[in-house]
Protein backbone atom coordinates (compact mmCIF):
# COMPACT_ATOMS: atom_id res chain seq x y z
CA UNK A 1 0.00 0.00 0.00
CA UNK A 2 1.37 3.42 -0.98
CA UNK A 3 1.64 6.33 1.40
CA UNK A 4 -1.04 8.20 -0.55
CA UNK A 5 -3.39 5.22 -0.37
CA UNK A 6 -2.80 4.91 3.35
CA UNK A 7 -3.52 8.60 3.91
CA UNK A 8 -6.66 8.37 1.79
CA UNK A 9 -7.99 5.38 3.76
CA UNK A 10 -7.16 7.06 7.07
CA UNK A 11 -9.01 10.22 6.02
CA UNK A 12 -11.94 8.14 4.77
CA UNK A 13 -12.13 6.30 8.08
CA UNK A 14 -11.93 9.51 10.11
CA UNK A 15 -14.62 11.14 7.97
CA UNK A 16 -16.99 8.18 8.26
CA UNK A 17 -20.36 8.97 9.73
CA UNK A 18 -20.74 7.70 13.32
CA UNK A 19 -23.12 4.79 13.79
CA UNK A 20 -26.24 6.24 15.45
CA UNK A 21 -27.18 2.89 17.02
CA UNK A 22 -23.72 2.65 18.61
CA UNK A 23 -24.07 6.23 19.85
CA UNK A 24 -27.47 5.52 21.37
CA UNK A 25 -26.20 2.30 22.93
CA UNK A 26 -23.19 3.98 24.53
CA UNK A 27 -25.43 6.65 26.02
CA UNK A 28 -28.04 4.13 27.14
CA UNK A 29 -25.52 2.02 29.06
CA UNK A 30 -25.08 4.90 31.50
CA UNK A 31 -28.76 4.67 32.40
CA UNK A 32 -29.47 0.93 32.21
CA UNK A 33 -28.11 0.35 35.72
CA UNK A 34 -30.81 2.68 37.08
CA UNK A 35 -33.74 2.29 34.70
CA UNK A 36 -33.07 -1.01 32.93
CA UNK A 37 -33.68 -1.41 29.20
CA UNK A 38 -36.71 0.86 29.42
CA UNK A 39 -38.36 3.70 27.56
CA UNK A 40 -36.84 6.12 30.07
CA UNK A 41 -33.37 4.83 29.19
CA UNK A 42 -34.06 5.16 25.47
CA UNK A 43 -35.38 8.71 25.79
CA UNK A 44 -32.37 9.72 27.90
CA UNK A 45 -30.02 8.27 25.26
CA UNK A 46 -31.79 10.19 22.50
CA UNK A 47 -31.58 13.43 24.46
CA UNK A 48 -27.90 13.01 25.35
CA UNK A 49 -26.74 12.07 21.85
CA UNK A 50 -28.71 14.82 20.17
CA UNK A 51 -29.93 12.36 17.55
CA UNK A 52 -33.24 13.38 16.01
CA UNK A 53 -36.04 11.58 17.86
CA UNK A 54 -37.73 10.52 14.60
CA UNK A 55 -34.48 9.01 13.29
CA UNK A 56 -33.83 7.28 16.62
CA UNK A 57 -37.27 5.70 16.54
CA UNK A 58 -36.80 4.69 12.90
CA UNK A 59 -33.57 2.79 13.60
CA UNK A 60 -34.80 1.42 16.94
CA UNK A 61 -38.57 0.96 16.51
CA UNK A 62 -38.87 -0.81 19.87
CA UNK A 63 -36.62 1.64 21.66
CA UNK A 64 -34.49 0.13 24.39
CA UNK A 65 -35.38 -3.43 23.36
CA UNK A 66 -33.52 -2.90 20.10
CA UNK A 67 -30.62 -1.34 22.00
CA UNK A 68 -30.47 -4.37 24.29
CA UNK A 69 -30.21 -6.59 21.21
CA UNK A 70 -27.53 -4.30 19.78
CA UNK A 71 -25.63 -4.67 23.06
CA UNK A 72 -25.83 -8.45 22.72
CA UNK A 73 -24.56 -8.31 19.13
CA UNK A 74 -21.69 -6.09 20.25
CA UNK A 75 -20.67 -8.78 22.72
CA UNK A 76 -20.81 -11.43 19.98
CA UNK A 77 -18.57 -9.32 17.76
CA UNK A 78 -16.04 -8.83 20.57
CA UNK A 79 -16.04 -12.57 21.27
CA UNK A 80 -15.42 -13.40 17.61
CA UNK A 81 -12.60 -10.87 17.40
CA UNK A 82 -10.93 -12.42 20.43
CA UNK A 83 -11.38 -15.93 19.05
CA UNK A 84 -9.69 -14.82 15.83
CA UNK A 85 -6.76 -13.33 17.75
CA UNK A 86 -6.18 -16.26 20.12
CA UNK A 87 -4.11 -19.32 19.24
CA UNK A 88 -6.28 -22.31 20.14
CA UNK A 89 -4.07 -24.78 18.28
CA UNK A 90 -3.58 -28.00 20.21
CA UNK A 91 -6.56 -27.47 22.49
CA UNK A 92 -9.19 -30.16 22.82
CA UNK A 93 -12.40 -29.21 21.06
CA UNK A 94 -14.36 -29.14 24.32
CA UNK A 95 -11.77 -26.68 25.65
CA UNK A 96 -12.20 -24.48 22.59
CA UNK A 97 -15.95 -24.38 23.25
CA UNK A 98 -15.32 -23.50 26.90
CA UNK A 99 -12.90 -20.76 25.87
CA UNK A 100 -15.40 -19.29 23.43
CA UNK A 101 -18.17 -19.17 26.04
CA UNK A 102 -15.75 -17.59 28.51
CA UNK A 103 -14.67 -15.01 25.91
CA UNK A 104 -18.34 -14.21 25.28
CA UNK A 105 -19.02 -13.54 28.96
CA UNK A 106 -15.83 -11.54 29.36
CA UNK A 107 -16.88 -9.41 26.38
CA UNK A 108 -19.74 -8.00 28.45
CA UNK A 109 -18.98 -4.39 29.28
CA UNK A 110 -21.31 -4.28 32.25
CA UNK A 111 -22.68 -7.21 34.26
CA UNK A 112 -25.66 -5.11 35.37
CA UNK A 113 -26.56 -4.46 31.73
CA UNK A 114 -26.58 -8.22 31.16
CA UNK A 115 -28.67 -8.75 34.30
CA UNK A 116 -31.19 -6.17 33.14
CA UNK A 117 -31.21 -7.79 29.71
CA UNK A 118 -31.96 -11.19 31.22
CA UNK A 119 -34.92 -9.62 33.04
CA UNK A 120 -36.15 -7.97 29.84
CA UNK A 121 -35.96 -11.11 27.72
CA UNK A 122 -37.69 -13.17 30.41
CA UNK A 123 -40.84 -11.15 29.68
CA UNK A 124 -43.25 -13.15 27.47
CA UNK A 125 -43.41 -10.55 24.71
CA UNK A 126 -39.61 -10.57 24.32
CA UNK A 127 -38.79 -14.22 25.00
CA UNK A 128 -38.41 -15.05 21.30
CA UNK A 129 -35.94 -12.17 20.91
CA UNK A 130 -33.88 -13.49 23.80
CA UNK A 131 -33.90 -17.04 22.44
CA UNK A 132 -32.82 -15.83 19.02
CA UNK A 133 -29.99 -13.78 20.56
CA UNK A 134 -28.65 -16.75 22.54
CA UNK A 135 -29.01 -19.05 19.53
CA UNK A 136 -27.13 -16.50 17.41
CA UNK A 137 -24.25 -16.42 19.91
CA UNK A 138 -23.99 -20.21 19.93
CA UNK A 139 -24.24 -20.39 16.14
CA UNK A 140 -21.42 -17.83 15.93
CA UNK A 141 -19.27 -19.96 18.27
CA UNK A 142 -19.78 -23.19 16.36
CA UNK A 143 -19.24 -21.49 13.01
CA UNK A 144 -16.06 -19.73 14.18
CA UNK A 145 -14.70 -23.06 15.42
CA UNK A 146 -15.23 -24.62 12.00
CA UNK A 147 -18.41 -26.62 12.45
CA UNK A 148 -19.64 -28.03 9.14
CA UNK A 149 -22.44 -30.25 10.44
CA UNK A 150 -25.76 -30.54 8.63
CA UNK A 151 -29.36 -31.43 9.39
CA UNK A 152 -30.22 -32.54 12.94
CA UNK A 153 -26.61 -32.33 14.12
CA UNK A 154 -26.52 -28.65 13.16
CA UNK A 155 -29.54 -27.97 15.37
CA UNK A 156 -28.58 -30.27 18.23
CA UNK A 157 -25.13 -28.73 18.64
CA UNK A 158 -26.54 -25.23 18.87
CA UNK A 159 -29.44 -26.27 21.07
CA UNK A 160 -27.11 -28.03 23.49
CA UNK A 161 -24.67 -25.13 23.60
CA UNK A 162 -27.57 -22.70 24.10
CA UNK A 163 -28.47 -24.59 27.27
CA UNK A 164 -24.87 -24.55 28.49
CA UNK A 165 -24.46 -20.87 27.64
CA UNK A 166 -27.74 -19.77 29.25
CA UNK A 167 -27.13 -21.61 32.51
CA UNK A 168 -23.56 -20.32 32.67
CA UNK A 169 -24.74 -16.73 32.18
CA UNK A 170 -27.18 -17.08 35.08
CA UNK A 171 -24.46 -18.58 37.28
CA UNK A 172 -22.02 -15.82 36.27
CA UNK A 173 -24.53 -13.11 37.19
CA UNK A 174 -24.56 -14.34 40.78
CA UNK A 175 -20.86 -15.19 41.01
CA UNK A 176 -18.65 -12.95 43.15
CA UNK A 177 -15.64 -15.31 43.28
CA UNK A 178 -12.21 -13.84 42.37
CA UNK A 179 -11.92 -13.65 38.60
CA UNK A 180 -15.25 -15.50 38.33
CA UNK A 181 -13.34 -18.72 38.89
CA UNK A 182 -16.47 -20.47 40.19
CA UNK A 183 -18.21 -19.68 36.89
CA UNK A 184 -15.45 -21.20 34.79
CA UNK A 185 -15.53 -24.34 36.94
CA UNK A 186 -19.32 -24.50 36.53
CA UNK A 187 -18.89 -24.11 32.76
CA UNK A 188 -16.39 -26.96 32.66
CA UNK A 189 -18.79 -29.22 34.54
CA UNK A 190 -21.64 -28.42 32.17
CA UNK A 191 -19.51 -29.14 29.11
CA UNK A 192 -18.25 -32.37 30.66
CA UNK A 193 -21.89 -33.45 31.14
CA UNK A 194 -22.57 -32.78 27.46
CA UNK A 195 -19.45 -34.68 26.39
CA UNK A 196 -20.49 -37.65 28.52
CA UNK A 197 -23.84 -37.71 26.72
CA UNK A 198 -22.10 -37.56 23.33
CA UNK A 199 -19.91 -40.49 24.40
CA UNK A 200 -23.05 -42.37 25.43
CA UNK A 201 -24.52 -41.87 21.96
CA UNK A 202 -21.27 -43.03 20.35
CA UNK A 203 -21.31 -46.17 22.51
CA UNK A 204 -24.88 -46.87 21.44
CA UNK A 205 -23.82 -46.81 17.79
CA UNK A 206 -21.07 -49.33 18.51
CA UNK A 207 -23.35 -51.73 20.38
CA UNK A 208 -25.38 -53.89 17.95
CA UNK A 209 -28.01 -54.56 20.63
CA UNK A 210 -28.55 -50.92 21.58
CA UNK A 211 -27.99 -49.24 18.20
CA UNK A 212 -31.71 -49.57 17.23
CA UNK A 213 -32.47 -47.01 19.97
CA UNK A 214 -30.91 -44.35 17.70
CA UNK A 215 -32.75 -45.46 14.57
CA UNK A 216 -35.58 -42.94 15.06
CA UNK A 217 -33.45 -39.87 15.81
CA UNK A 218 -30.98 -40.69 13.02
CA UNK A 219 -33.81 -41.15 10.51
CA UNK A 220 -35.20 -37.77 11.61
CA UNK A 221 -31.80 -36.15 11.01
CA UNK A 222 -32.20 -36.92 7.33
CA UNK A 223 -35.52 -35.08 7.23
CA UNK A 224 -34.29 -31.84 8.86
CA UNK A 225 -32.15 -29.35 6.95
CA UNK A 226 -30.13 -26.47 8.33
CA UNK A 227 -31.72 -23.03 7.74
CA UNK A 228 -30.71 -21.23 4.59
CA UNK A 229 -30.50 -17.87 6.36
CA UNK A 230 -30.31 -16.49 9.89
CA UNK A 231 -33.94 -15.37 9.50
CA UNK A 232 -34.87 -19.06 9.64
CA UNK A 233 -33.35 -19.49 13.12
CA UNK A 234 -35.59 -20.37 16.08
CA UNK A 235 -37.15 -17.21 17.48
CA UNK A 236 -36.75 -15.21 14.29
CA UNK A 237 -39.40 -12.53 13.90
CA UNK A 238 -39.28 -13.03 10.13
CA UNK A 239 -40.35 -16.65 10.04
CA UNK A 240 -43.56 -17.39 8.22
Amino acid sequence: MTRVQNQTETQSHSNAEPDPVAQLLDAALLHVVFDGWSEATFEAAVAETGIDAVLARAICPRGAVDLALAYHRRGDAAMLARLASEDLTGMRFRDKIAAAVRFRLEAAEDKEAVRRGATLFAMPQYTSDGLKAVWGSCDAIWTALGDTSEDLNWYSKRTTLSGVYSSTVLYWLGDDSPGHQATWEFLDRRIDNVMQFEKFKADLRKNPLLKPLLAGPEWLSGQIKRPATRDDLPGSRNRG
